[in-house]
């Protein structure tokens, strides 16, 4: 059985950080990209960060370079990502995904919904959602 398991979300003031975890199971990681989308209520997904197979790249959305560090541990089968600095505006439910596509189509170019080899409706598996919430 495939699992992504996130954790690591909680309540944290503006400033402070929190670091989520994505543990996988039932595939074969080191072939799979791990990405990070999140949902704010009443705004749109939006893609977060990503990480390649082999931890040679990574991509993040505008809103979070600097401040966010995505990371994977293939011995462990886990990808982490750390997260600094947070603000009002990062509070969503963050969910991790897994995808074996190298390269998206062209009809992610330029979707809020890409990062890298991470589209959101290329996506293999889902991880249930963490919920990270900044308070001012």
């Amino acid at each position: 059985e495939v699992q992504l398991q996130a954790s690591g979300g909680g309540l944290v003031q503006a400033g402070g950080s929190l670091r989520l975890s994505c543990a996988a199971s039932g595939f074969f990681f080191d072939d799979y990209a791990i990405g990070w989308f999140r949902q704010a209520p009443g705004k749109e997904r939006e893609g977060v960060s990503c990480i390649s197979t082999d931890d040679s790249s990574t991509y993040y959305a505008d809103s979070v370079k600097g401040r966010f560090t995505i990371s994977r541990d293939d011995g462990k089968n886990t990808v982490f990502l750390r997260m600094k600095n947070l603000q009002p505006e990062d509070t969503a439910t963050y969910y991790c995904a897994a995808t074996g596509a190298e390269e998206p189509g062209t009809e992610a170019k330029g979707s809020q919904l890409s990062l890298g080899p991470c589209y959101y409706y290329g996506i293999d598996y889902w991880g249930k959602g963490t919920q990270v919430t900044v308070f001012s």
